[in-house]
């Protein structure tokens, strides 16, 4: 009689075998055939893969000047399999001027993977950055005594001047959010983090190279591998030409000094951005080095934020400038015509609402409206346009035909501009306000926004961009700051125009009433230059002081330059933004201030609206006299009369 328990261990110890046996053929096949972990470390005890790190692009402004280059550094790696137990710890640590407990958390760290996640024990990792040519000689000298540590030699940014921080950025070391998006990078490798600097970062960062260097069986290096058969060269990054004029950003940044707010100077025939001053700044000399993050760290707690870039993230209202995009709609949509007359008894008034006005001549057509900054004048015009049902069926539908015209002027969304983080500002629409008010709302409601208050926010760029628009009677071009890529080309959209909706013959009344304001009317002081200047104040209402700001263009007939000025808490738009609007025309026109504008220069860097940081006391310290700004003249060297009424312009 058989056993049949027998019989069925005998199958389940089968059974149990043969998955064994499978399980490990399975395992063994992943690891010999499918996995390439231990070719890795094969290759990794024969071959030393020597990283060459390619020289980053240089920067020049539009003139050829140099404006970032590199200069050699030496970074230390280390390889912690072969530098396990090996090394003095003590002495290498002298060597190096760091301490015992430096060392320890620095080689722990290497190892933390939640802090290093490309880390290999067999492949280099970085130690320590950045050596100085004195810490490198020392260091070489002893590198026989440290298996498994090595110099790479790398190439560090350097900025010339003290200027142009925002536009310029900066390099600093890889994030780990940053390996996982670019496979490019290695813990270690450098990158741009702001400004030209990360935009342009494919183009300036060039392409690795690698030598295969043969290593004997106690790791030390022998030599190339097959001489140099299978290395591949570093290819440098691609140099830059900015459109930016050093010089006129040294004028900007000098009459922006004790200041908060920005200037945005445009090239209208290009798009060009001439400068971009955006204040408080910082100097771009200090964020490189192994103290980058301690000045990172300095200007992030400075209550000014002078590391926020104003020109392009700054959203204000803005004003008076305004009024030039309410004239082209209401040309463009018939609600006026050169002839239209409006009242103005020191402001607007109509069924309880007063919207003020300073004294001027009344009633007046659309020019003299521009030429003065009327109030009245563009508070009737929206009043008739949101209420015309003869054109528009209800006030949503007048609101969204007002709105898209300040889209087609750059407003309400952002420009595209080859820096990171542009703001779009703030164009209310129907449903906006339907929104807000239930449905329930009309002109009179809304009325603030034809002067450039209420819900309408702009930046600087687009204000700009709206004076660069006016001088093409009617396009733009895509603001940009890189002219030229070395072997490359630009992005096609920075060549291509945008028209607005509103017409030439609409324009040129725009540009007379403009005209005329720098002739006799709020820009009168540009009437002296013989530059045929035109421009708009603007004086924002805010909650403290108001802002003074400036829209302006030169010359009339062949414009060459765009300017928008803004002052935080400045007042009036003629305190500040025409004088240094004027002042930044005639510097890049003429190539110079007269003797009589370098005064007024002077006078304007002397008033300090707010307290100087450390980091604004390197202004007269360039390193090349043909930009060098001359010292301010003594606080009283000019006297400026007081002014005794308020426009609100």
């Amino acid at each position: 009689m058989k056993v049949y328990e027998l019989e069925k261990r005998k199958f389940v110890i089968a059974a149990l075998a043969t998955i064994i046996v499978v399980v490990y053929i399975v395992r063994l096949f992943v690891l010999q055939i499918m996995s390439d972990d231990y070719k890795k470390n094969a290759d990794s005890n024969a071959f030393f893969k020597k990283i060459e790190y390619p020289s980053r692009g240089v920067v020049t402004d539009r003139n050829g000047q140099l404006l970032v280059f590199n200069q050699p550094s030496y970074d230390i790696m280390v390889v912690m399999k072969e530098a396990k137990g090996r090394i003095d710890t003590a002495d290498f640590c002298k060597t190096l001027g760091i301490t015992k407990e430096f060392f320890i958390q620095r080689m722990n760290n290497i190892k933390d993977r939640s802090k290093n996640p490309g880390y290999s024990q067999y492949t280099q990792q970085l130690f320590m950055r950045q050596l100085s040519d004195k810490e490198f000689s020392v260091f070489n000298e002893k590198i026989f005594r440290y298996p498994g540590f090595y110099i790479t030699r790398r190439s560090i940014r350097r900025y010339k001047y003290p200027y142009a921080a925002h536009v310029l950025g900066d390099v600093a070391e890889v994030s780990p959010a940053d390996i996982e998006e670019d496979d490019y990078y290695i813990p270690g490798d450098y990158i741009g983090k702001l400004g030209i600097e990360r935009s342009y970062e494919t183009e300036l960062r060039g392409e690795k190279g690698v030598k295969i260097l043969l290593r004997d069986a106690s790791g030390k290096i022998q030599g190339s591998y097959r001489n140099g058969e299978f290395d591949k060269k570093s290819i440098p990054g691609k140099n830059l030409t900015l459109s930016l004029d050093v010089r006129l950003q040294a004028l900007g940044e000098r009459l922006m000094e004790g200041k908060v707010g920005s200037i945005v100077a445009i090239e209208p025939s290009t798009g060009q951005v001439l400068c971009m001053v955006s204040s408080p700044t910082f100097d771009p000399r200090k964020m490189t080095g192994r103290n980058r993050w301690t000045v990172m760290k300095k200007l992030s707690q400075d209550p000014n934020t002078p590391m926020l870039n104003r020109s392009i993230m700054g959203q204000y209202p803005p004003g008076s400038t305004f009024k030039t995009s309410q004239a082209l709609t209401f040309l463009q949509e018939g609600i006026v015509n050169q002839h239209t007359l409006y009242p103005c008894t020191h402001g607007f008034y109509y069924r309880g609402l007063h919207v003020g006005c300073h004294s001027h001549g009344a009633p007046l057509p659309v020019v003299p409206a521009l030429s003065t900054s009327c109030n009245s004048y563009f508070c009737w015009g929206l009043y008739y346009m949101i209420g015309n049902r003869k054109k528009y069926k209800n006030v949503q539908q007048a609101m969204d035909t007002w709105r898209d015209y300040m889209v087609s002027m750059g407003f309400g969304y952002r420009l595209g501009i080859d820096l990171p983080g542009e703001k779009r500002g703030l164009i209310p629409n129907a449903k906006y306000y339907d929104k807000a008010y239930r449905g329930s709302w009309n002109g009179l409601t809304v009325i603030s926004i034809s002067i450039g208050q209420g819900e309408v926010n702009l930046t600087p760029l687009q204000i700009a961009n709206l004076g660069a628009t006016i001088a093409n009677r009617g396009y733009y071009y895509t603001p940009h700051l890189v002219r030229e890529i070395e072997g490359g080309e630009i992005d096609k959209k920075y060549s291509e125009r945008h028209y607005t909706k509103a017409g030439r013959e609409a324009y040129e009344l725009v540009v007379q009433g403009m005209r005329s304001s720098a002739l006799g009317g709020t820009c009168r002081m540009l009437g002296a230059s013989n530059l045929e200047m035109c421009g708009k104040t603007g004086t924002a209402q805010n909650k403290g002081k108001d802002h003074s700001v400036f829209m302006g263009f030169a010359p009339m007939s062949s414009p060459k330059i765009a300017v928008a000025v803004y002052v935080e808490n400045g007042g009036w738009g003629a305190t500040y933004g025409v004088p240094i609007g004027g002042l930044i025309m005639e510097q890049y026109i003429n190539g110079c201030l007269s003797e009589s504008s370098e005064v007024k220069a002077s006078e304007i860097q002397s008033r300090h609206l707010i307290s100087v940081t450390p980091d604004q006391l390197f202004k007269n310290e360039l390193g090349d006299d043909s930009v060098r700004v001359k010292k301010p003249l003594p606080a009283d060297s000019l006297k400026v009369k007081k002014q005794t009424a308020k426009p609100k312009q």
